[in-house]
């Protein structure tokens, strides 16, 4: 048997009809590019579900990893481990959150679920309320679709059941406020999660993505710094879920430092880039006051493999990475250039309804059936035939684009080199010029 009809019969694989199931096998990569078994070569213009942030194969990582797997693979969180111990101290120093801690987890969801367990844990009482948005992703276990606001999840699990309550989101191209700007429309939105506070009791904590999400919606730079002020004055933790926004995605170390100290939080997740995706790796960092109230209680949590040594030398090599190759301050230049050639292309496509992101190597497209009226191409979150035919044209022609609903999310590696991102950007003019969207 082959293994594509090996992977086809043998594995189950997540967001998809089963049967519907068929890829090509990748077997490689390098910088911004990776090739499947038939020596077909893709240009990624989504990092694989916006984590190759280093791009594919940095030959650092794999260094890092072949260096630690022969010194030592793995020992549990009862010991120490190196890796683990620096890479803390490194994440605590990047995030200005000196004196916190951080917690290891093996992805994002269940950084974001270990999150709302500290910061209820350290308001103390019984478990309180935890307030989200629609329109949000925050992982696929019970709990993380709980948080999630997200189309594909909400029917398995009932929020309620978790103590999780739910605002309408800072959409600003469809504000459910009916703001007059984009700038009102995220002091509305702030202001909405500050009265869903003070309307109930026992609320502990707020988890919300300060920037990019695979829903495709970019607050208005108003939202975070008030959503941040608001929280802060009720004595409420606000998280900031960085799991796909943080490692210079958005343009930043972590997205929320765009804003300053204003937009500090109290706990941050991360995942994704935290190892470029060489390895598996989340993390919760704690503020130094979320750490001091849990330092003498006991925490009765933890996984198996909380700070592989091998996920944290991996993660060690990437912060070097992002650091010694200046990749943060590239992602906000070229993210800018990428930004200035959508907006282009929107003037010159009556389908693209709205452009918005820009801050980093990240950016979204919204396509519409009327610009005037901001009809959509189809209800969220189906997908119109000409943009699944879309993706299929730009594979034959070499480029790897990931849609969603109406959107076309646009997340290259941070290392991808000035002419692939402009090959890739004269490829998606033409095929958008070439499709049909009636």
């Amino acid at each position: 048997m082959s293994t594509r009809n090996a992977e086809r019969h043998a594995v189950l694989h997540s967001w998809c009809v089963q049967a519907d199931w068929d890829a090509p096998t990748i077997v490689g990569g390098q910088g911004a590019r990776f090739w499947d078994e038939d020596g077909r070569v893709l240009l990624d213009m989504s990092s694989l579900s916006e984590c190759m942030n280093l791009g594919h194969q940095h030959p650092a990582l794999v260094k890092a990893i072949q260096d630690q797997a022969a010194a030592l693979c793995f020992t549990t969180a009862a010991w120490g481990a190196e890796p683990r111990a620096r890479l803390a101290v490194r994440l605590l120093e990047k995030s200005g959150f000196e004196g916190g801690r951080v917690f290891f987890t093996l992805g994002g969801a269940d950084a974001n679920e270990h999150a709302v367990k500290f910061a209820r844990q350290a308001a103390g009482g019984p478990p309180g309320l935890v307030i989200t948005r629609d329109r949000s992703y925050h992982g696929a276990s019970y709990a993380a679709m709980a948080l999630s606001g997200d189309s594909r999840t909400t029917s398995q699990a009932d929020p309620s059941r978790y103590g999780v309550v739910r605002v309408p989101p800072p959409y600003a191209y469809r504000c459910p406020f009916g703001s007059a700007s984009d700038a009102e429309c995220g002091t509305m939105a702030a202001a909405h999660v500050a009265r869903t506070i003070d309307e109930r009791t026992g609320v502990s904590a707020v988890l919300m993505e300060p920037n990019a999400g695979t829903n495709g919606i970019v607050a208005p730079d108003t939202f975070w710094p008030a959503l941040r002020a608001e929280t802060r004055k009720r004595g409420v933790s606000l998280i900031a879920d960085e799991v796909m926004s943080g490692f210079g995605r958005c343009g930043e170390w972590f997205a929320w430092q765009r804003y300053g100290e204003a937009g500090r939080p109290d706990l941050m997740t991360l995942a994704k880039g935290l190892t470029g995706a060489h390895a598996p790796l989340g993390a919760v960092v704690l503020s130094a006051d979320i750490a001091a109230r849990l330092d003498h209680q006991m925490l009765n949590t933890g996984l198996t493999y909380c700070g592989h040594p091998l996920s944290c030398a991996a993660g060690l090599a990437a912060m070097q990475a992002y650091e010694d190759e200046r990749l943060i301050e590239r992602s906000r230049t070229l993210g800018a250039a990428m930004f200035e050639r959508l907006t282009a292309l929107q003037a010159g496509h009556a389908v693209i309804g709205d452009v918005r992101g820009g801050d980093g190597l990240f950016a979204v497209l919204e396509l519409v059936k009327d610009r005037a009226t901001r009809e959509p191409l189809r209800p969220w979150p189906e997908v119109h035939p000409s943009l699944k035919s879309l993706v299929a044209r730009g594979r034959a022609a070499g480029v790897s684009f990931a849609i969603r609903g109406n959107l076309i999310l646009l997340a290259p590696p941070l290392v991808i080199t000035e002419p692939e991102l402009a090959d890739a950007l004269i490829v998606l003019d033409r095929l958008i010029a070439e499709s049909d969207w009636s």
